[in-house]
């Protein structure tokens, strides 16, 4: 074994994986997951370690080495590309669930599109667990494409046999990922009438962030739930912005998170004066500072505002509803604060004067 400063957390690591009472179908994986992470630190000497051990004969070794590579992509992106390769060439030979289940999960974290191909091979995998992994993984390494080999596997595994997979298959489509189609609102329409209510529930949320006003009712009754609404729900609430779910939601404690970004986006009232606060800021920062490009943004898959500053990739950008909280709810200051968090560039104040 290596003598990295991840060998020795990697060495304890698979002592309590060769432990493990092989009968227990919960085993307390913390400790293990623990340790891997911590060896994740030692970027090289975890990639090395990682590709030693899913070259061994041992699978507990090369589900172990299959989690610290994936550990080891997450942490140091300069890796990524590195542990995808690793990983998907072991996906070529590998047959043992509990490894590819790890590989799956490891995959998810390379944001390498390559691994698409594999994901998509494994969604048909006989064992459950294998499956409810790609359904996690695939926002990862997603293609971005509404009819993308990613979604279509997707899209089959929200009517998968087992709720845990479809739920997990659920939550990836509607949730994680930012595409819309027919096929996607038509599977996330199908788990709105699953006995299972956890896939249930992400189907609802899944068809509000795409703006389906089948979701009004549907939410309107997991917000009258006994037990209460989950934070999904007021996100998916404060995106669909439908004036209907304004009295259900104004019976949740305004201090609740997202509870408040909810009302405002459903309340005609709040949304006609933030409406009007954010072009009164728009037309101050265009007289103050015209060379910022100032604009206004509405995402489609998140609810609120955002003011965005040029048109670069990496262009800075502003919650809205934040900003003006900060200005105490006065656009003029607000627009003050932008211009001061940019001041003009030099060169270009001393070309304008000549």
């Amino acid at each position: 074994m290596d003598t990295t400063p991840a060998a020795e957390p990697v060495a304890r690591a698979l002592a309590l994986a060769h432990a493990a009472d092989p009968s227990d179908p919960d085993p307390d994986q913390d400790a293990y997951r623990s340790l891997l992470r911590q060896a994740a630190a030692d970027g090289p000497g975890s990639l090395t370690l990682g590709r030693e051990l899913i070259r061994s004969p041992d699978p507990v070794d090369r589900e172990a080495g299959c989690a610290l590579l994936g550990h080891a992509g997450d942490r140091h992106e300069e890796l990524r590309a590195e542990t995808a390769t690793a990983l998907i060439g072991l996906a070529r030979r590998e047959s043992g669930s509990g490894v590819l289940a790890a590989l799956a999960r490891a995959l998810g974290g390379t944001a390498d599109r390559r691994a698409v191909p594999v994901l998509v091979t494994l969604a048909g995998h006989p064992d459950a667990g294998v499956r409810e992994q790609v359904a996690a993984a695939f926002p990862g390494v997603a293609t971005g494409l509404p009819d993308g080999p990613d979604t279509a596997a997707l899209i089959t595994l929200t009517r998968d046999p087992d709720p845990q997979v479809r739920n997990w298959a659920t939550f990836s489509l509607g949730l994680q990922l930012e595409t819309d189609s027919p096929a996607i609102r038509a599977a996330l329409w199908e788990r709105t009438r699953d006995e299972d209510p956890d896939a249930r529930e992400e189907g609802i949320h899944g068809l509000a962030r795409r703006h389906d006003p089948r979701a009004v009712p549907l939410l309107l009754e997991l917000l009258g739930h006994p037990d209460g609404a989950h934070t999904l729900t007021f996100h998916a609430a404060a995106v669909l912005g439908a004036p209907e779910l304004l009295p259900a939601l104004q019976t949740y404690d305004a201090d609740g998170t997202g509870v408040d970004d909810a009302v405002n986006a459903c309340d005609p009232v709040r949304r006609a004066r933030l409406d009007a606060a954010a072009w009164d800021l728009l037309c101050t920062l265009d007289r103050l500072r015209p060379d910022l490009r100032a604009a206004l943004r509405a995402p489609r898959f998140d609810p609120g505002l955002e003011l965005t500053l040029g048109s670069a990739p990496e262009t800075p950008t502003y919650d809205l509803e934040a900003l003006l909280r900060r200005a105490a709810d006065d656009p003029t200051r607000a627009a003050d604060l932008v211009a001061a968090d940019h001041p003009p560039d030099p060169d270009q104040r001393s070309s304008s004067a000549s």
